[in-house]
């Protein structure tokens, strides 16, 4: 993990493939910090590239682009001392370690998850889209199974970059720091990230009801 002492910022990047269940885990260990009185900044990939690209055209360049201002944001954001949540699949292994690279604090939470069981829940995902889900407006609806369709009739669909996991590999990173199965239940899983948190940063407030 990267470290400065010359900043009391950190930066917790959960990765994973789409639909693995990272950003339900990341929320969950948002709301726990915040009832321990640390308010981190939830910087979202999905949300992100549109403030960053009102009409996004989701080629390799432009998500390039995207993730190198992603992560120029988080560092900013970790000079000025704030705790900082980042919620992005970045599913080439180089582009977590330019992160790195640019970030004082970092620590990884790879959310490992078999390619079918996030596909199953990409498709619950985009059904609960359809009626109302609060990241429709971000992530295109149905994405797995476009771009498995994609893949045997050559059709393009507009809109749709590379998907992760059918046009191309996530790649793990064998060093991560904290490592979830996304099998098991999101207060398993964001429980494992607080201890993890409680372990990598002595001074993090402590659980309510916790000695000091």
């Amino acid at each position: 993990m990267s470290a400065s002492a010359d900043s009391p910022g950190w930066a917790l990047w959960f990765t994973g493939l789409p639909g693995c269940g990272k950003s339900t885990i990341a929320r969950a260990v948002c709301e726990e910090l915040s009832r321990r009185g640390v308010e981190p900044a939830l910087l979202m990939m999905d949300e992100r590239r549109r403030a960053y690209f009102p009409q996004p055209a989701y080629t390799a360049e432009e998500r390039a682009k995207a993730y190198e201002l992603f992560a120029r944001e988080a560092a900013d954001l970790v000079v000025q001392g704030r705790g900082v949540i980042l919620d992005a699949t970045a599913y080439r292994l180089a582009m977590r370690q330019e992160a790195r690279a640019v970030i004082p604090r970092m620590a990884e939470v790879l959310v490992r998850c078999p390619l079918p069981e996030a596909m199953r829940r990409e498709a619950v995902r985009s059904s609960q889209q359809s009626i109302g889900g609060h990241r429709g407006a971000y992530v295109m609806p149905g994405m797995y199974q476009k771009a498995l369709m994609r893949k045997r009739t050559g059709q393009p669909v507009p809109g749709l970059g590379q998907v992760v996991g059918v046009d191309v590999p996530y790649e793990e990173n064998p060093e991560a720091e904290c490592v979830l199965d996304a099998l098991r239940p999101v207060e398993e899983n964001a429980r494992a990230v607080l201890e993890f948190l409680d372990a990598w940063l002595p001074g993090l407030p402590p659980e309510k009801g916790d000695a000091a």
